[in-house]
C-alpha cells in the first residue's frame, strides 16, 4: 500500500467518524433504541464484509488484524443490539 491510499483511508476513516458522532448526537433518546435495534441489520453486514477481509489474506498481516478486530466489535453490536431491543421489548409485556 502507498503513503496515498493510507491518507486516503485515514480521511475517510476520521469523517465517518465525525458524521457518526454527530448524527448519534441528534437522535432523541425516544428513538435511539428502535434506532439501534434497525442497526444490527447493518453491523450484520459488516461482520460479512470483516470476515471477508479476515479469511483473504494468505499470512496474519495488518488487513487480517483489522478484519479480525472489526469481526469482534462488529459482533459486540450486534449482541448489545439484540439486548437492548429485547429489553425494550419487555418493556411492553403486562
Amino acid at each position: 500500500m502507498d503513503t496515498g491510499t493510507i491518507i486516503i483511508g485515514l480521511t475517510i476513516f476520521v469523517l465517518a467518524c465525525f458524521a457518526g458522532a454527530e448524527l448519534i448526537a441528534k437522535v432523541p433518546p425516544t428513538l435511539h433504541t428502535p434506532l439501534m435495534s434497525g442497526s444490527n441489520a447493518i453491523s450484520g453486514i459488516a461482520i460479512v464484509g470483516a470476515l471477508l477481509a479476515t479469511g483473504h489474506a494468505e499470512t496474519l498481516n495488518t488487513i487480517s488484524f483489522l478484519g479480525f478486530l472489526a469481526v469482534i466489535f462488529a459482533s459486540i453490536n450486534v449482541v448489545g443490539g439484540y439486548m437492548v431491543t429485547r429489553r425494550m421489548l419487555q418493556m411492553f409485556k403486562k
